[in-house]
């Protein structure tokens, strides 16, 4: 997202999480702008019987947490590494200050922000009124759109990960998955889910 030697320029420390480290915690202030050099990471909030809900997975160039830095807000996910990773830390002041000098890379952060403000509209309805296929298609059809991929894309999550992402069970998944491969709606090519 920001260049290196940009993010570099403004003070960002590139810090090493093990596998499985809370980044930051649902409810903490946000202090630090997070910006993937290596890894994987996944926000998630816990529900009540102590569930995972995805909130997105983030992988090499990707920031995350960024919201609560602009709306002086608190953290409403938890994030965590899935991987060993290297990720930049960068001061909310000095985001900020790279952001003034940068009109450009303000830009875009504007607008990934929003495209992650219509992927999250696009879930909340889903989740509330749509049956598990219309659910699992809205998702790989956005990640599709935002891959920009107009041939037949492979799609980069697990059953697992559908899953976390659209708050079914992965029985749910594999079964609605089956369902719209005989609709045709999709295609399993060597265990891998095709659009």
């Amino acid at each position: 997202m920001i260049p290196e030697q940009v993010i570099q320029h403004f003070g960002a420390t590139l810090k090493s999480y093990s596998k499985e480290h809370t980044i930051f915690n649902e409810g903490e202030h946000a202090d630090f702008y997070y910006q993937i050099k290596t890894g994987h990471v996944k926000m998630f909030n816990l529900t009540e019987d102590g569930k995972e809900f995805v909130q997105g997975f983030f992988e090499k160039d990707n920031s995350f947490g960024e919201p609560p830095l602009f709306g002086a807000f608190k953290y409403p996910a938890t994030a965590q590494t899935l991987v060993a990773s290297e990720i930049y830390l960068l001061s909310k002041t000095s985001f900020f200050d790279l952001l003034k000098s940068h009109p450009d890379i303000h830009l875009t952060f504007t607008q990934m922000i929003c495209k992650r403000m219509i992927y999250k509209a696009k879930i909340a309805r889903e989740m509330s009124i749509y049956p598990p296929e219309h659910r699992i298609l809205t998702l790989l059809h956005h990640l599709k759109t935002n891959a920009k991929i107009e041939t037949a894309f492979e799609v980069p999550l697990t059953r697992q990960q559908i899953s976390e992402l659209t708050g079914l069970r992965v029985e749910t998944v594999i079964r609605a998955i089956k369902k719209l491969e005989k609709l045709e709606s999709l295609a399993i090519i060597d265990r891998k889910v095709v659009l």
